[in-house]
């Protein structure tokens, strides 16, 4: 209401225009605040590489519990329960990342995926906190949020020429396509920079 009113005020036109790309970790940052993560302490770095590979939103990766995990399947896969608009969903993990969860609940068959000292999940604002901290101490001048790196995942799939979008669509949880093709046009971007870059004049 207020910015509203404001805008009237001084007779301003709201934007017609819906931003088409959005902003990505590259593979090289990836890595560097997964690491970062694991310098820290070895959960937080776990935690962060699940919440990457899973694309998960940050309000449903709080609540994966144990009993969500399918880490027998072939490909391994986390049960998305906790999803925006109720419609739950499976996703893919790597094998790699199946034995490192494996290794880390020890045994337990219950409970939340990550817990916190006191055996409750982790809040959206302590797993915000642990990724904004592990990027700073990766040296990364972006702004790193959860939610970047649901981002990063989806362009790097795009990019990657093996993930038809509508396949990309569903390991999202989106309901529209069209949702989904914000992240192929950023996937579009990204291969003019790598374009112009590889072809472009070299500094030597």
């Amino acid at each position: 209401y207020v910015v509203e009113n404001a805008r009237r005020q001084l007779q301003l036109e709201p934007s017609r225009v819906r931003q088409r790309t959005v902003e990505r970790l590259d593979r090289a940052e990836i890595e560097r605040l997964i690491q970062s993560a694991y310098g820290a302490q070895s959960k937080y770095g776990l935690m962060i590489k699940t919440l990457f590979f899973s694309g998960a939103r940050v309000q449903e990766f709080a609540h994966i519990k144990v009993e969500d995990l399918h880490l027998d399947s072939d490909p391994p896969q986390i049960h998305i329960t906790h999803a925006k608009g109720q419609v739950s969903r499976y996703v893919p993990i790597l094998p790699t990342l199946a034995q490192e969860l494996r290794t880390h609940l020890q045994g337990r068959t219950q409970g939340y995926l990550y817990e916190s000292n006191r055996h409750t999940r982790y809040s959206v604002r302590g797993i915000q906190d642990i990724v904004k901290e592990s990027a700073v101490a990766a040296g990364i001048t972006k702004r790193v949020y959860p939610h970047l790196l649901r981002h990063s995942i989806a362009t790097i799939l795009l990019d990657s020429g093996e993930v038809p979008i509508d396949q990309v669509q569903k390991f999202l949880g989106h309901l529209q396509l069209s949702t989904t093709q914000i992240y192929a046009q950023t996937s579009v971007r990204a291969l003019g920079e790598n374009y112009v870059r590889a072809l472009g004049p070299t500094t030597s």
